[in-house]
């Protein structure tokens, strides 16, 4: 049997997507299939170095050396063609923790900070919580397909907009932007003396025929004003063990970036993050390449089967393992939409209105899962929609 196809049991190990149903969806009946990180095992080699680790048997401080940082430069450099130096590199338990850092490192109170939305909740809170101000171009969505509306665009940007968060590839509507979209919103950022923070999460989760490009690799010029945060988190499933990456060229956003956070005492990764990084990198490429036509397998079929026998519409994605659902023709509003998937379908998804007022009929299905799973989820929409 394919390793992906295994159903593991994750009740009872204090994970957040199986163990929080009760509390999320007030519930334990549902099927989880929303908070992004995977029902799959990460890559062995990782998982034996972490044993090989723990055998050791002292945890003492941790230092992130050469043997960490060049599996990384390499990997960008194989996988994204950017060739990065390993002194751009500065380390964070993860993703979210680096977008806090620099919006208070390079930000002030009272600023405003762009977004494109519907987009990942998580990026509201990073402006919100230390008082800046959201000021949103949403995303515009056509034909099951979403652009930018570059007009709307730089209107926002005239408005005093000091940082723009990218998201790319995005979450949740699964769009990996072009490099001509990429160099426009470049162009625009530079026009109006913008910064960029890109969270890149999802830069290994390509669907064929789709390329990552990393905004900084664009040029000199953008890579100066652009802070870069990626993870192998999403990529083999290691969320939980908080290790992050961030990649800035500029020495004085970096120095900045890299004092704030000493201030907030991030000195070191822990010990088996560390690891699981170096592993990864090192060893982690063949998994990865079979797990990308299992994504691309389950959201060939769910796609398939929701637009077969219901009216829901499935967006087009070309990256990520997060499906987005327009489930407008179901007649009801978000919460509405909610209470239905919970206590009718029995499924527990993301709801799309958490994205953005944008996504009030939508919802975000996790497919990273085995089959079996995948089947099961499709199954229960199908027979709700056909209930209702």
């Amino acid at each position: 049997m394919n390793t992906f196809d295994l159903v593991h049991d994750r009740r009872n190990t204090r994970s957040v997507k199986w163990d929080m149903l009760e509390p999320v969806f007030q519930s334990k009946e549902v099927l989880p299939m929303w908070v992004a990180d995977m029902d799959f095992q990460a890559p062995a080699a990782v998982n034996e170095a972490i044993i090989k680790r723990a055998e050791h048997g002292i945890y003492g401080y941790t230092v992130t050396d050469d043997d960490v940082k060049s599996p990384i430069t390499d990997w960008i450099e194989k996988r994204h063609d950017w060739n990065i130096d390993k002194n751009w590199l500065t380390f964070s338990p993860g993703v979210v923790t680096s977008l806090h850092m620099a919006v208070q490192a390079l930000t002030s109170p009272g600023d405003n900070i762009l977004i494109q939305s519907p987009v990942y909740t998580p990026f509201y809170k990073v402006i919100q919580q230390h008082d800046r101000n959201v000021v949103k171009s949403p995303l515009v969505l056509e034909n099951g397909y979403y652009t930018i509306d570059f007009a709307d665009f730089e209107e926002k940007l005239k408005q005093g907009v000091k940082a723009f968060i990218l998201c790319s590839p995005h979450n949740p509507v699964g769009r990996v932007w072009k490099k001509e979209e990429l160099e426009k919103m470049a162009e625009l950022c530079r026009k109006h003396d913008v910064l960029i923070l890109s969270d890149e999460i999802h830069a290994d989760l390509t669907h064929p025929g789709y390329k990552h490009v990393p905004i900084a690799s664009l040029s000199e010029e953008t890579a100066d004003r652009t802070i870069t945060f990626m993870s192998p988190s999403k990529t083999f499933n290691l969320a939980g063990l908080q290790a992050s990456y961030i990649i800035t060229t500029d020495k004085e956003k970096k120095k900045v970036i890299e004092e704030h956070l000493t201030k907030q005492g991030h000195g070191m990764l822990n010990t088996m993050g560390d690891t699981a990084m170096e592993a990864a990198y090192r060893h982690g490429e063949e998994w990865l390449e079979e797990l990308r036509k299992v994504l691309l397998d389950n959201y060939t079929y769910v796609k398939e089967q929701l637009e077969k026998h219901t009216e829901i519409k499935v967006i087009e994605a070309e990256g990520t393992y997060l499906l987005w659902m327009d489930c407008s023709s179901l007649g009801l509003n978000s919460n509405e939409l909610k209470n239905f998937m919970i206590h009718e379908a029995k499924i527990g998804l993301n709801t799309g209105v958490d994205y953005g007022t944008e996504g009030e009929t939508f919802m975000r299905m996790n497919l990273a899962c085995p089959k079996a799973t995948v089947e099961e989820g499709v199954k229960r929409i199908i027979e709700a929609t056909q209930n209702k």
